[in-house]
Formats: C-alpha cells, structure tokens, sequence
C-alpha cells in the first residue's frame, strides 16, 4: 500500500506504463518475425537491388531456411511495427506535454536536487528515443513498394530499398543491444521493484525531484 498512498509524485504516468508493455510486446514480435524474415534471405545489400544469386553486401552466418518471403513474419511483422510506431507516438507526445523529456533528459543535472537518470542513461535514451526509433520507422517504410511510390525520397534518401533493408538490420541489433543493457539494469539495480513501478506506478517521496 506504500507505493499507492505515500505523498509525491508518480514514478511513472499511466501513458508511461501504457506504452512501455506496449512497446515491450511489440518488440518481443518485432523481433521473432524479424528473425523469420531475416531467415528467409540472410543476406544483406546495399543500392536498390539484391537478390540470389547477385553480389551481397554481407552474407550473414545463418542457414537460408526458405525461398522468397516469410508470410506469416510479415503480417506480424507489419501488425507489431504499427503497435510500436503509435505507443511510441503517444510516449513522445507525452514526453513533450509535460516536460519530462526535458526534466528527465535534457536538463543539467547540477541544474536537479536528484537526478533521475545518469549521463550514460540520458545519453542512451535520448539516442534509442530520437534516433534509433524514429530510423527503425524511416527504414520500415522506405522498404513498402506503396509508401515509396508516393515519397520517393523516402527511400532514395536512403540509398535504394537493399540500402534500406541493410541499415534496418543494423538500427533493430543496436536496439537489441540497448534492450539487453536495459533488462540487466534493471535486474542489478531491484527486478522486483522496478518492474512493480513500470506497472502500478509507484511514487517518489515528498520532496524528490527526481
């Protein structure tokens, strides 16, 4: 009953929360169906063309399971991609509203009586929430025949859809990369805890301005 009733502010905002699972969960998708498309052609270009039999990029040390494209991967793929892309729209929008990417991010820390977030956090957020995402999303798109029809740019910008496909591989491993450090964070510093924050909110004592 601590978490619920004690005075100060919430550690987390039920949009915070909302679209932090959401996320989560589309991750855990994003990435099986990614890896079962990745499977059906493990190998990487860059231009506008690739396909077997032509010169790769990069031939990645996985077995080449099928042919052609992975269907079910990219209907869950494509459902979980849309899942993220507006959690995440909500968690910036959030974000913006009510000041917390600058209380949290972006203000000095000497400015805080105590800082929510390291340096190497707030670096590394501010990296994963206004870079990483929003090239995931960018790569995403340019790589749909129907969206790059209407923007062209979106994928010439890009170097060609093998282009895009090559850096989407590479931005989805740093994101990987980044969940990996996140997950062992939060077991070394109180699983436990942190995860009951993320899901009832918990709050901050009086007077934190964490």
């Amino acid at each position: 009953m601590v978490l619920l009733t004690a005075p100060g502010r919430r550690r987390h905002s039920a949009v915070v929360r909302i679209t932090h699972w959401a996320t989560a969960g589309s991750f855990i998708a994003l990435f099986v169906s990614g890896v079962a498309i990745l499977l059906a052609h493990p190998r990487l270009y860059w231009g506008e063309t690739g396909g077997l039999g032509s010169p790769s990029l990069l031939d990645l040390p996985l077995p080449l399971v099928l042919t052609g494209q992975s269907g079910w991967g990219r209907y869950l793929h494509f459902l979980a991609a849309w899942i993220c892309i507006v959690a995440g729209a909500a968690y910036v929008v959030e974000g913006v509203w009510t000041a917390r990417f600058r209380r949290d991010l972006f203000q000095p820390a000497v400015e805080r009586r105590k800082p929510k977030y390291g340096h190497l956090q707030r670096v590394a957020y501010g990296i994963v929430v206004f870079g990483l995402f929003p090239m995931m999303i960018w790569t995403g798109f340019a790589m749909s025949p129907a969206l790059t029809s209407v923007v062209p740019a979106m994928v010439t910008g890009l170097g060609g859809q093998q282009s895009a496909r090559t850096i989407h591989f590479v931005v989805a491993n740093a994101l990987s990369v980044f969940v990996i450090g996140h997950v062992g964070a939060v077991i070394y510093t109180g699983f436990t805890s942190h995860v009951g924050w993320m899901i009832f909110g918990g709050v901050e004592p009086a007077g934190d301005d964490s």
